[in-house]
């Protein structure tokens, strides 16, 4: 059985909506990816090397990064060799696989967020402006609402003109509490009081937005490193989670991004924003690979409930679906 039968097989037994997400965000890149591969497929009846160059640089052209695609192209040679792979159609779902292989590596449940059973979860977004953090922080507050959890907020981007406020309209749309100071204020103090007020309340989970500047790093870093004091000092082991939030559209900025941010902070998570808008979805393979640290959310589109929980094997069937269902059809 092929991998993509195989992969298929699972998500339609899944019976969630997840897969029609990935597979409606993910559009922009599979239609360029799709067509790119076709055309590579009919060009090439044979697996040799002058292949191997030209899906290179489809994939460099969808930000899967070097090094992954160097891993990627070194282990389709060898299982090309391995089961003797003569005819381009039959290298297709073994790409599918080795992408899903890479992402995943010994790692099967990396991308799930670390929620305390009992006591208060405080998770800290990081991120620079524009990138979509507060709508995120937003998305995020309804989705542990609706699991019924009592989540509160905390406005630690005060510098940002409009910030507070911003934050404040999510909060009364999802309908939970916003804990701010003046603009201006010292965000560690924020912090301080929202942690007081989320164990005060008893809340389950408290969501911290931070300051997003990057024209000075050493002071951007000494911020964050106060606020995670501040937090841990209060919450023993706290922030769980450091998800930093990035935008797809920017492509390889999104992981210069991630490098300054992996230095200033210990980020746990990426949440990968406007995945939808972009012909470059491979960038999650390259953060993935390049930095170490697993993609736990993406946004696939405008509503509340388009922030999904990122998994490898509905990413990889967003990427290849007009693919999948071809090879499925033919088998029937």
């Amino acid at each position: 059985m092929s991998f993509f039968k195989k992969l298929k097989d699972k998500i339609t037994h899944s019976q969630d909506t997840m897969s029609d997400k990935f597979r409606d965000g993910l559009t922009k890149t599979r239609d360029s990816f799709t067509f790119k591969m076709n055309d590579l497929v009919a060009k090439y009846r044979t697996v040799d090397e002058d292949f191997f160059e030209e899906l290179e640089e489809i994939l460099f052209e969808a930000d899967v990064g070097y090094d992954t695609i160097m891993k990627l192209i070194e282990e389709l040679k060898m299982e090309v060799r391995r089961q003797n792979i003569k005819d381009t159609e039959g290298i297709r779902s073994v790409i599918s696989q080795k992408l899903v292989e890479i992402y995943q590596g010994d790692d099967q449940s990396g991308s799930a967020l670390q929620i305390q059973q009992e006591g208060l979860t405080v998770i800290l977004f990081v991120g620079v402006n524009g990138v979509g953090k507060t709508t995120t922080i937003g998305k995020l507050a309804s989705k542990f609402k609706q699991e019924d959890k009592k989540v509160m907020l905390a406005a630690g981007d005060t510098f940002r003109a409009g910030a507070i406020e911003q934050l404040e309209v999510w909060g009364n749309r999802v309908g939970v509490d916003v804990v701010k100071h003046a603009e201006g204020s010292d965000p560690a103090a924020v912090m301080y009081d929202a942690v007081q007020s989320a164990k005060a309340r008893k809340a389950d989970i408290l969501i911290c937005d931070t300051a997003g500047r990057l024209q000075n790093k050493v002071n951007l870093m000494k911020e964050l490193e106060k606020v995670k004091k501040v937090i841990e000092r209060e919450v023993p082991g706290a922030p769980h989670e450091v998800l930093l939030t990035l935008d797809a559209t920017t492509g390889q900025n999104a992981l210069t991004q991630a490098k300054i941010f992996k230095q200033a902070t210990d980020v746990t998570g990426i949440v990968l924003t406007k995945l939808d808008g972009t012909a470059k979805g491979g960038i999650v393979l390259a953060i993935k690979q390049e930095l170490g640290i697993p993609v736990k959310f993406v946004g696939l589109g405008e509503k509340m409930d388009d922030l999904q929980p990122f998994d490898a094997e509905k990413y990889v069937y967003g990427l290849f679906a007009d693919l999948v269902d071809e090879e499925l059809e033919e088998l029937n």
